[in-house]
């Protein structure tokens, strides 16, 4: 066994935590101490993920995947600005040789996108056609190459005897969000669709169809799934990471929904609305600790669909 297959062995036994961890988005809750952040996780032989900190206040992580192969790499989303991007990239580069060859764009927002002009150029890019409108309205230097492809149902990529599948299983925290699924490892990255303990954030989502969209990726039981913020947890800790999550939308949507049957004002549900074990997630306090209210985001926009049914 060379040195390098040794250390790529021990990273891989050693780099999904235990079911034991805490259950938290929190990073120091979590038990991480300065200089062990941002972090490479070895997920599979051939699969990765980079977790780096997401821009703000409250800190949290943002998590991407990047598939190994022999013809080269295909990454799914980017950071959230050029000198994080580059230091995921330089990581993709410790391991690899190969080329970046595809980018997955499966949340068109800035912590995902905002760092894609530090991607090599010649990349080929695939993005929801609601994303990529989204995309090419913004402001700025970057833009999407004339040969991105559009993603509307499912498109099978074969790479290096890999087999890489991206879906959209349909709108869920934004309009255009997309997972990556590897058939071969039964893995499915989630993007923005799943995020690990931190409160559902509706500023740009879709009540009924985000729901949905975790209907779909729970019956595909996948042996990992792997979220767009968190931490990339072991296979089982990850099924009851999705489950939770799930239920913490739920929750959302079915007290907004009961506030607005009942007829209470919007401004009114934003200051009654019970959140209930959610609120002590990352992002679901009140007031100005928390990056956000997302509370009060989710009332505007569930109100906003409901009313516009």
């Amino acid at each position: 066994m060379t040195f390098r297959s040794l250390l790529l062995a021990v990273l891989f036994a050693a780099s999904l935590p235990a079911a034991d961890v805490v259950r938290t988005a929190d990073p120091a809750k979590r038990g991480f101490k300065p200089g062990d952040l941002p972090r490479l996780v070895q997920v599979a032989p051939n699969v990765y993920t980079w977790e780096d900190f997401h821009p703000g206040p409250e800190l949290f992580m943002t998590i991407n995947m990047f598939v190994v192969t022999d013809d080269g790499v295909l990454l799914a989303d980017a950071q959230a600005d050029p000198e994080k991007t580059k230091l995921l990239v330089e990581q993709i580069h410790k391991i690899t040789p190969k080329p970046i060859k595809y980018v997955v764009i499966c949340s068109d927002h800035g912590d995902h996108t905002g760092g894609n002009s530090a991607l090599p150029p010649g990349v080929k890019y695939y993005v929801h056609p609601a994303s990529k409108a989204i995309l090419d309205a913004q402001k700025g230097a970057w833009r999407l190459p004339a040969d991105t492809e559009l993603v509307t149902d499912k498109t099978v990529i074969r790479m290096g005897g890999e087999e890489i599948q991206i879906l959209f299983l349909g709108r869920a925290h934004t309009g255009g969000d997309l997972t990556v699924f590897l058939p071969r490892q039964n893995i499915l990255f989630m993007s923005e669709t799943f995020s690990t303990r931190l409160f559902p954030q509706f500023r740009s989502g879709y009540a009924a169809d985000w729901l949905r969209s975790l209907d779909k990726a729970e019956a595909m039981n996948a042996s990992l799934y792997i979220p767009g913020h968190g931490f990339t947890e072991d296979g089982s800790v990850s099924k009851e990471e999705l489950r939770a999550f799930h239920a913490a939308v739920k929750t959302v949507v079915d007290e907004v929904t009961r506030l607005y049957r009942a007829g209470v004002t919007e401004a009114e549900a934003i200051g009654q609305a019970q959140w209930g074990p959610y609120t002590s997630w990352v992002g679901g306090g009140r007031g100005v600790t928390r990056i956000r209210d997302n509370g009060a985001g989710a009332v505007r926009r569930i109100y906003a669909e409901l009313k516009d049914r």
